[in-house]
């Protein structure tokens, strides 16, 4: 068994903001927005609620109040995918493993925390689709099936591969867990590697601002992994 870890959520790169941490380490996942112009997704921040049943558009810019939400990962079916460069090491993954998603939030009207990454959900690996690999009929079929994703609800599906989680063992999490820490590059702007705490107890370091390379847990570190994400196997 293994863990692949993930960043993902809106993010100061694509939307010039981050989902709100709240003074409990409680959240909200705030989903990127879309890009691709044929979606047929329709939720947008403005109109979209989240888990404290407002709208997600009440922690973010006015600016970016109707854009289309890309909502990936999704904790309904539980289904994340991808059509970049991340799909090959989705394509490691085996059932059983585990997709471990961590998101950028920043202190929403609170000082008990700090701006950085945290983990807020996972996903233990049920099934992988390589779409490349099917046949007409057969993606027809799997595109009913996950029609909840994101990459199903927009024109093209070469390259995609989608990872179901296990409805039983995959959650989005209650309250974030903090696993970065800040560094300044040589122009002083900031950027985020793994903290000295999570190095030693999941054996993973540098930087992870971005999601490639995705960082793997393996080996005895994942017993720490579990007991983390507080899991019951």
């Amino acid at each position: 068994m293994k863990a692949m870890l993930l960043r993902i959520g809106i993010d100061k790169g694509t939307d010039r903001a981050l989902g709100p941490i709240f003074n409990n380490r409680s959240f909200e996942y705030i989903p990127l927005s879309e890009k691709d112009v044929t979606t047929k997704e329709q939720k947008t921040f403005g109109n979209t609620k989240g888990q404290n049943g407002v709208y997600l558009s009440k922690y973010l810019p006015e600016r970016i109040k109707n854009r289309k939400l890309h909502f990936d990962p999704e904790f309904e079916t539980y289904t994340y995918g991808d059509q970049t460069v991340k799909r090959n090491y989705l394509l490691k993954l085996e059932k059983g493993d585990f997709l471990v998603f961590y998101a950028g939030l920043t202190p929403y009207k609170t000082n008990a925390h700090e701006e950085g990454l945290y983990i807020i959900g996972y996903f233990q690996v049920d099934t992988i689709v390589d779409f490349n690999c099917m046949n007409t009929s057969q993606k027809r079929a799997l595109c009913e099936l996950y029609k909840n994703n994101a990459h199903i609800k927009f024109n093209g599906l070469e390259d995609l591969v989608i990872i179901k989680g296990r409805k039983e063992t995959s959650k989005l999490l209650d309250k974030s867990i903090l696993i970065s820490k800040k560094k300044l590059n040589i122009i002083g702007r900031k950027y985020y590697v793994v903290s000295p705490e999570l190095e030693e107890l999941l054996g993973i370091s540098g930087s992870i601002q971005r999601s490639i390379p995705p960082r793997f847990v393996r080996g005895i570190h994942m017993k720490n992994l579990i007991q983390m994400l507080d899991l019951n196997l």
